[in-house]
């Protein structure tokens, strides 16, 4: 069990999904949300500024994708848990995704419930 809330960070170009996202986590005791991002160069700007727990990361946006954000953040800041989302879910993706450091790749249609657990298994001291 978490002594914190996990401090998420949400990075997807759709606003219905931001607000999906943003509902679920306000439903949350052990979840905050610290920042949000539309594009690759405001999520990289905004995960390094606000050095979150946790970032949903949409593998597709429309400035920038998903992968370029995690090349550009991980190899600087790897305790952060990137669970990329993606309506992309072939195997080359997947692959790509869990080089550049993604913890977790799931499928947006059938799989965002499983956001919640992984907001669960995150270990906050």
């Amino acid at each position: 069990m978490s002594c914190r809330p996990a401090n998420v960070f949400i990075v997807d170009d759709s606003r219905v999904i931001q607000c999906l996202l943003e509902d679920m986590l306000s439903e949350l005791p052990s979840a905050r949300l610290v920042g949000k991002a539309e594009t690759a160069d405001e999520a990289i700007a905004g995960i390094l500024q606000s050095h979150p727990d946790c970032v949903f990361l949409d593998l597709n946006l429309r400035q920038g994708t998903g992968l370029s954000v995690l090349q550009a953040v991980h190899p600087q800041a790897p305790e952060i848990v990137f669970v990329v989302m993606t309506n992309n879910e072939g195997e080359r993706y997947r692959q790509a995704c869990m080089a550049a450091g993604a913890d977790h790749f799931l499928d947006k249609t059938n799989e965002l419930g499983k956001l919640r657990y992984t907001l669960d298994c995150l270990d906050l001291k």
